[in-house]
């Protein structure tokens, strides 16, 4: 099932410049297990491109991060109650394995590991033309 931006904004807090995902793709769940991928255009107008690094931007780790997190939000968008937020409470298992620039096209994949009561943890990748460049596992808090 394809959600356009539309859809995206309507389930996510973030905006401009801070949206890292600009379509959602396939959303389902498998043996109990619910999972999203979500996909994010890399553009040289990006902000982060001028600064890191000068003539050779790559798209900084955080920012991969804050992708896999968004996507993790949307899974779970329609389980946090109106008026709350979910909340990065942590990182564990990040491994970068390889530069993306403008050009790239993100496929971010989040794979809920739990959700109970107001904590949860779901299991991210982003792979670039079928490439795994990062992975984490994020958690987080809704408040």
């Amino acid at each position: 099932m394809l959600h356009d931006i539309q859809t995206v904004l309507s389930s996510l807090p973030h905006r401009y410049p801070f949206l890292m995902i600009d379509r959602v793709l396939e959303r389902g769940e498998l043996d109990g297990v619910a999972w999203v991928t979500c996909l994010k255009n890399v553009t040289a107008n990006e902000p982060w491109c001028a600064g890191h690094f000068p003539g050779r931007p790559i798209m900084p780790g955080v920012l991969q991060l804050e992708a896999m997190a968004q996507a993790g939000v949307f899974l779970l968008s329609d389980a946090i109650p109106e008026g709350k937020l979910a909340f990065l409470t942590g990182v564990e298992n990040a491994r970068f394995k390889k530069p993306v620039t403008p050009g790239d096209q993100l496929r971010i994949t989040a794979r809920l590991e739990y959700f109970r009561r107001n904590l949860g943890k779901t299991n991210c990748e982003i792979s670039v033309e079928g490439v795994v460049v990062s992975r984490a596992d994020i958690l987080f808090a809704v408040g």
